[in-house]
């Protein structure tokens, strides 16, 4: 499940070409046919917009409902969903393509991903002015998200969901263990500094008779980089990565984050070799009295435990802080695309935009805030004690080797995997970590 774009030659008269060449060497795995279906798109009747996504079980249940549920706001279209395989094999067929001019009318891309794909042409921008007009504004989205849809002043995604890393917890341990306030939510203050929060994981275990806190990171290509990059960013360091290097951190902080997360997973606050399936099969099993994970995981904990409960993950470092990623729409490039049929497309997703109370059923956050805002959403539980996690999301570096899926994650994750599991001391992983990034930094970018 790792992979990103390909390095390609400096922009010119054949960049897309080049860059489809290359993109076909980096994703072999789609064969020869793999863009056999993308012609079709043009084809389509113009009532139709087609719409690429990486949605499926629950979820793409979920937008099916939401397709559903807007009718009513875009009369006269109908939304044609192609589901794709998540990660490498769909950003690849994603990017093919978008370089052909054959893509779908529009596509669901994670935002960190958007750094390798509005630079190099494969995006066409949003017409805010038409968004507006469907009652889709720019006010409508929060900063931390929004911000990250811009490339040279114009806008390349629409933000569908934000979905954090977040704390889910079995509230009879935790009440148990004295971290809850009078309304039922977590006490963040109980957690706010690294020794208050290995502090209050060994109080779950008390409490549990079992484990405190899991968290699953063993072999796992995403996790260990998760969890470092919420807490790196709430310490304040710098994480500038300029293009050719070297990358401008703070070695210190990132050796004083790391070696918090190794205590995490010390036996005693944590079980020490847990991966990804484990650690949720640990928590919904009531193995352990917390987890640390992505809220994408609700269904399967409130399936385990109804009463379950979640919250933004504390401010242990003194700046808040979440890492995050965030659903977006794109608008893959055509040449020449159709105005109305564009107008149509923006209608479609202001519409599904509109029908998010549906999506945060799952757990996720809506981006689009006149959702979170309503009594129903309010309702939810536990999404809504952890809404507020979306004013202080840190996405992955906006560069483009970076994002979700990407290989740059993966780099990032094995470094800390050496930290956690086989004692690699805290400076020389961070150092470690620092090499990886000037060897991602000295790399071509497509743009």
């Amino acid at each position: 499940m790792t992979g990103t774009p390909a390095p390609v030659d400096p922009p010119g008269p054949t960049r897309r070409r080049a860059l489809t060449a290359a993109l076909v060497s980096a994703g072999a795995v789609l064969g020869a046919g793999a863009l056999a279906g993308c012609g079709s798109a043009l084809a389509a009747d113009e009532s139709t917009v087609r719409l690429w996504d990486l949605f499926s079980g629950a979820d793409g249940g979920l937008l099916n409902d939401m397709v559903r549920a807007a009718r009513p706001d875009m009369p006269g279209t109908r939304i044609e969903r192609t589901v794709l395989e998540w990660g490498t094999p769909y950003y690849t067929k994603l990017a093919m393509a978008s370089a052909g001019g054959r893509g779908p009318d529009v596509a669901v891309a994670h935002m960190s991903r958007l750094a390798g794909y509005a630079p190099t042409g494969l995006l066409d921008p949003w017409d805010l002015d038409t968004l507006a007009e469907y009652g889709i504004r720019r006010e409508d989205f929060a900063d931390a998200v929004w911000s990250r849809t811009q490339f040279e002043g114009r806008t390349y995604a629409v933000p569908l969901d934000t979905h954090p890393f977040i704390v889910f917890f079995h509230p009879e341990p935790a009440a148990k263990a004295g971290l809850l306030t009078k309304d039922g939510t977590l006490d963040a203050e109980a957690f706010d500094s690294p020794d208050k929060f290995l502090a209050a994981g060994r109080e779950l275990a008390k409490a549990s008779g079992k484990q405190g806190i899991a968290f699953g990171y063993v072999t796992d290509t995403a996790q260990g980089w998760r969890l470092f990059y919420g807490l790196y960013r709430q310490t304040g360091g710098a994480f500038r990565l300029p293009a050719g290097g070297p990358a401008e951190v703070d070695v210190d902080r990132m050796a004083e984050v790391i070696a918090f997360m190794a205590k995490l997973v010390d036996g005693r606050v944590n079980p020490r070799q847990l991966d990804y399936a484990a650690a949720i099969a640990a928590f919904a099993n009531r193995q352990t009295a917390m987890i640390l994970s992505g809220e994408w995981e609700l269904a399967t904990f409130r399936a385990a435990d109804k009463n379950v409960g979640a919250a933004p993950f504390p401010t242990v470092f003194g700046t808040p802080a979440v890492y995050a990623d965030s659903h977006s729409f794109v608008l893959p490039h055509h040449p020449h695309p159709d105005a109305e049929h564009r107008r149509r497309t923006h209608r479609a997703v202001a519409a599904l935009l509109k029908a998010g109370q549906i999506w945060a059923t799952a757990g996720h956050i809506p981006a689009y805030r006149p959702v979170t805002r309503t009594k129903a959403y309010q309702n939810l539980q536990p999404q809504s004690h952890y809404a507020q996690a979306a004013g202080h999301v840190v996405l992955d570096p906006a560069v483009w080797f970076a994002g979700a899926g990407s290989d740059f994650q993966n780099a990032m994750s094995q470094v800390l995997q050496q930290a956690l599991l086989d004692g690699l001391a805290p400076d020389r992983a961070a150092r470690a970590m620092v090499r990886r990034l000037n060897t991602f930094l000295s790399k071509p970018s497509p743009a």
